[in-house]
């Protein structure tokens, strides 16, 4: 009997648990990406923009909603890229309890959920919202990699 509240009682929290879910996705999302070239386009702006605007690369895709509060903007802050749409829904799930507003988006083409942070009408906004994003978790290499997705 004491043996079995012992083995209860040790069990890893549901966030030690989402982190190896989550490692274990990215390496198999970089083990499939190796050889794929990576699309990055430098969106022109308005001359009202910083000059840090608009050097920020962004990467233009055909995406359609999978889960999001609101509608889907022009521009988007992407924190996370998972071929399980599963590993998405506990980032998303993640980031909501984090208090964004969080949603997932699919470009099939590549067959990839992205996980956003929030969803932006100009380029000025969303990568302010990277940049501060990535200011939260300076511990947390997978969110530095945060980049801004324009939906075409």
């Amino acid at each position: 009997m004491m043996g079995a509240a012992l083995m209860f009682t040790s069990c890893k929290s549901s966030q030690s648990a989402y982190k190896q879910a989550y490692e274990k996705a990215k390496a198999q999302e970089t083990a499939t990406q190796v050889n794929a070239p990576v699309e990055q386009t430098t969106v022109a702006e308005a001359t009202t923009t910083t000059a840090a605007t608009d050097n920020t690369p962004v990467r233009q895709e055909t995406v359609s909603v999978v889960r999001m509060d609101g509608s889907l903007k022009a521009y988007s802050v992407v924190c996370g890229s998972f071929s399980v749409q599963a590993n998405a829904e506990g980032l998303c799930q993640y980031l909501v309890t984090e208090g964004y507003k969080a949603g997932i988006v699919k470009n099939f083409d590549k067959n990839m959920y992205r996980v956003l942070v929030g969803t932006f009408d100009t380029k000025a906004e969303a990568v302010k919202a990277k940049d501060a994003f990535k200011a939260a978790y300076p511990s947390r290499s997978d969110f530095q990699e945060a980049w801004i997705l324009l939906n075409r």
